[in-house]
Formats: C-alpha cells, structure tokens, sequence
C-alpha cells in the first residue's frame, strides 16, 4: 500500500457505494465517468438550473430539470473519459490520478472509445427532447468537449476553456425554454466563466508540484502565491455578471438577498484558502455548490415572489 501524506488529496477515495453495492465488472467504468464523485456534474449542472429558472417567469419546469439533471451526469461522464483517454499518460505520472481505470489499466482505450459513444448516445437522446435550436446549441458544444484536455499543454490558461465549456448549460437551458438566446443569458455565461476560473484555480493547486515535473500548466502554476487576488479579481466578476443577468431578466430582491450571501460565500473561500494543503483546496473547491444552490434558490425565489 503506497503511504501518502495526512494532507494528501486523493483522485479515487475506495470503499465508496461503488465498490459497496456495483458489480465489479461495470466498477471502472462507473470511476471513468467520475460517478463517485458528484461535484463535477453539480457544477456542470447548476449553470443548466440557473439559466432555465432565469428564463421562466414562475417555477421552472421539473421535467426539464430532471431531463438536465441526468445530461449533465452524462456529459459530465464524457467529458471525463475523452479527458482521461487524452491524459493517459499524464495521469500515469501523478499521485493523485495514477489510479484511475485508463491510466492504470483497468479499462483499455478501446473499450473506453465504445463507452464514450455508448454516453454520447444517451446524451443525444436526452437533447432531442428539446427544441431544434437547443438541440443545435448542444451539439455544438462538443468542440468544446474535445478540445479541453489538450489546452494545459498549450497554455496557462486551460480553466479559461473550461469555464466556456462548463458553462455552455447556461446557455442551453435558456434556449431549451424560450427557442433563443437573450443578454440574460449571455451575461450568465460569462459569470459562470469567471466562476470557473475561480473554483478550478483552486482545484489545480492540488496538482501544481506534479505539474510542474511533467511540463502542463495551469492558472495555479501563473499564479502561484498571488491567487488570492487574482480569485477576488474573478469572483467579483461572477457577482458582479451575476447580478447584470438578474437586472436584465428584471429580478427583485430575493435574487439581490442570494447574490450577497452567495458573494460572502466566495469571500470565505478565499480567505480560508490554504494553496499549500491539497485538502484545504479540495474542500473549497467542492463548496461551490453551495455557492450555486443559493444562487438557483435566489434566481427561483425572486421568480414566484410575485
């Protein structure tokens, strides 16, 4: 068993309900698509809830948030294993990922190819259920897909990329409900972009020393110990976006009341960030769900207030 330090953050946390309750034969591929760990779908899913609530003038509709729920679980998944297919050998090289199912060799890339198809399709099917300018939006956001992983071997700024692709939903779920797309929703993208940069500079402060040693960059590595202003730099930006996008979808005051709290929370995230404690980090990146809820629960709350 290989010893790790108290502080290490580890990518693959075992005796989790998969290997609880999964057969063992779909158990990799259950860890390729990040099922264990939730975070990543909650934040690819809260731009979707947002934007749908923003665009509908009373309780947004349950079926489409259940129809975004599980895309974004399965997209999520995707992205994930076009990620973990394109990193093989990174990941190989890192403490914290070495484990995972490709780069260990648990899954091989062709059974990893057929997987990925095998979640596109379903992801195909959960998009036609919208209408065609939606269906068009999503399929475009495939390029953004497939271009992610290769963008930290060609610049400091990969969060940048994925910030315009995690927050694609933003945009889609605005055209699922009204067929368009409007400044409110433009303008909630670009917030869930400076998001984005925020929380995954976090996230990649865990994986700086291995970075460094295997020659990828990251936000993190141009940063180094001027994070904290840069994050404060980034999350008011997503507030102050934030707030643009309930001015122009002409929200009252419970949206004004979620957007403080919601910014009190990103305050606390930076000044309780520890870049030097792979835990620290990690629990803070996770805690933007917080962030996103209250921000959806604000967004909801401000709708049916009338």
């Amino acid at each position: 068993m290989i010893e790790t330090p108290d502080n290490f953050a580890t990518d693959i946390a075992r005796e989790n309900w998969i290997d609880r309750f999964a057969p063992a034969s779909i158990r990799p591929y259950l860890r390729l698509a990040r099922a264990d760990r939730p975070i990543g779908t909650w934040l690819l899913l809260l731009p979707c809830w947002w934007s749908i609530a923003l665009a509908t003038a009373t309780w947004p509709d349950a079926k489409m948030f259940a129809l975004f729920a599980i895309g974004a679980l399965v997209m999520r998944g995707a992205g994930c294993t076009v990620n973990d297919i394109v990193d093989r050998k990174i990941d190989a090289r890192v403490a914290r990922t070495a484990t995972r199912p490709i780069a260990s060799g648990e899954i091989s890339v062709f059974r990893a190819l057929v997987f990925l198809g095998l979640q596109l399709l379903l992801g195909l099917i959960i998009l036609l259920q919208f209408n065609a300018f939606a269906v068009t939006l999503g399929v475009s956001s495939l390029v953004l897909i497939g271009l992610y992983p290769f963008m930290k071997r060609l610049t400091y700024w990969p969060q940048l990329f994925l910030g315009f692709t995690f927050n694609w939903g933003a945009l889609l779920g605005w055209a699922a409900v009204t067929g368009t797309l409007s400044p409110p929703a433009i303008a909630l993208y670009a917030a869930g972009i400076f998001w984005t940069l925020g929380y995954d500079t976090i996230y990649a402060h865990q994986d700086k020393e291995d970075d460094i040693l295997i020659g990828v960059k990251s936000t993190a590595l141009k940063f180094g110990n001027a994070t904290a202003p840069w994050m404060l730099g980034f999350y008011t930006a997503t507030v102050a976006l934030m707030g643009w996008a309930g001015f122009l979808a002409g929200l009252g005051w419970p949206f004004h009341l979620s957007l403080a709290v919601g910014a009190l929370h990103l305050v606390w995230q930076i000044k309780s960030l520890d870049i030097s404690d792979p835990k620290n980090c990690l629990s803070r990146f996770k805690s933007n769900r917080n962030f996103g809820l209250i921000m959806l629960a604000g967004i909801i709350a401000a709708q049916t207030a009338g």
